[in-house]
């Protein structure tokens, strides 16, 4: 073999000794420079378009009456003032509006019965004194007789008479007085009875003329779902007074949207929104958040996870020109911060005692650093104070590279004794026992 034959090969082989030498390294410390730059921190959420003042659709009705839903247009249907939104019957309502007339019956049947028997009595006394005040008269009579003319006895059982029959009369007199004011009192007690047999008597005769819910202004129906999730259908029962839907008005729109608590942090009044509908990001929207809630609070009772609400605003011109629709979903990009600043990725940051420290190049090595933050994003966030542009921040301190095993191959020990000791453990199984 010639020399010139010769040089690829002997280049190849250094090549080939150079990479295997190579292999052992350690991996370097991986570093970030710090440089002031445009620092965008964002997060991602969704959200469904509604009215800033909806008008409340509630069931007609009132005293939470049962209702159940006859008829109903579709959600999404544009209506007109006064028409008819929905429709209801009321089994319960009719069999209990029954229910009281028959009461109110009853109770005049058992009034008449009454005054029919206070009349009775009042007459029966009236009798009574009739005859008690003309045997009076003639005891009287007798009793101022001369005693020439009649015997003494009968003068004296006159006397006695005339008092036995005063007495009776003024007993007569005080039980016409007690059937008066005992039967007054019975009338009063049924004349009340009457009057809460009216009362609801006219109650449910008002619920059952309360069957249509109508439209109070011009919009769009929305449905509003009850605390299972589920929106009013023909066949549902609900109850008077409890919510049914809305009316959004179009001219107040805005765009609510939910992000999970751990995600929300840092998000506060007044930052900038960039909205779009779903499945189409580029019919951008630039809106900023006018309110956010003060406390998370969970969705549902499928999941733990807590969410905090905030509202974007969406203009009403641009309402009309894009021919937004409410309960429309939107994709929302809330900004955190949008500016030059220092910023450090989170995997460099220390915490310790509520104090967050970096690791700086100095020399060949890295001290500790104390920083203060600002915002703080998923992955990277500001500094305030504690680092310069050009600072050298350590991110990973490498070491040795992992060692990639083909598959089926046994993981060998890397330390020397654990080496030594598995091959003393596999010559001892080897062994044979005596």
């Amino acid at each position: 073999m010639s020399a010139r034959a010769a040089l690829p090969m002997l280049l190849l082989a250094s090549a080939l000794s150079a990479l295997a030498g190579c292999g052992d390294a350690p991996l370097p410390p991986a570093t970030e420079t710090v440089a002031e730059t445009e620092l965008v921190l964002s997060v991602r959420g969704e959200g469904e378009l509604r009215s800033a003042k909806p008008t409340p659709l509630t069931v007609p009705g009132r005293n939470w009456s049962s209702r159940q839903v006859e008829w109903m247009l579709p959600e999404g249907s544009l209506v007109k003032r006064g028409d008819v939104v929905a429709r209801f019957t009321s089994p319960d309502s009719e069999q209990q509006l029954a229910q009281a007339l028959i009461e109110l019956q009853r109770n005049a049947l058992t009034r008449a019965a009454k005054q029919a028997e206070l009349d009775a009595a009042r007459g029966r006394v009236a009798v009574d004194l009739s005859q008690v005040a003309v045997q009076l008269g003639i005891a009287r009579r007798y009793a101022d007789a001369d005693l020439s003319a009649i015997a003494r006895n009968q003068v004296l059982d006159a006397i006695e008479d005339a008092r036995f029959l005063e007495t009776r009369q003024g007993t007569l007199e005080w039980q016409r007085g007690q059937a008066d004011v005992r039967g007054d009192a019975e009338l009063a007690v049924l004349d009340a009875q009457r009057a809460t047999h009216d009362v609801n008597a006219s109650n449910r005769q008002a619920d059952l003329d309360a069957l249509e819910l109508r439209a109070p202004n011009d919009g769009v129906l929305l449905l509003s779902a009850n605390w299972s999730g589920d929106k009013p259908m023909v066949g549902s029962s609900l109850y008077a007074g409890s919510e049914f839907g809305s009316l959004p008005d179009t001219g107040t729109m805005e765009v609510e949207i939910d992000l999970p608590q751990i995600e929300a942090q840092g998000v506060r009044t007044g930052a900038a929104v960039e909205l779009h509908p779903l499945g189409q990001p580029d019919r951008t929207i630039a809106s900023e958040l006018s309110w956010v809630a003060s406390a998370a609070k969970v969705k549902g009772r499928e999941s733990p996870v807590k969410y905090l609400s905030m509202r974007a605003p969406v203009p009403a011109g641009v309402v009309a020109r894009e021919r937004l629709l409410p309960g429309q979903r939107f994709g929302a990009r809330i900004f955190l911060l949008r500016e030059p600043a220092l910023s450090v990725a989170n995997v460099a940051l220390q915490q310790r005692e509520g104090r967050h420290y970096v690791q700086v190049r100095q020399g060949r090595g890295f001290v500790r650093r104390e920083v203060k933050l600002g915002v703080r994003g998923t992955a990277r966030s500001q500094v305030l104070a504690g680092l310069r542009a050009g600072d050298e921040v350590l991110l990973s301190p490498g070491g040795d590279p992992p060692t990639l095993l083909r598959p089926g191959e046994p993981a060998t020990p890397t330390d020397p004794a654990q080496a030594d000791a598995e091959t003393a453990g596999d010559a001892a199984a080897a062994e044979p026992a005596p």
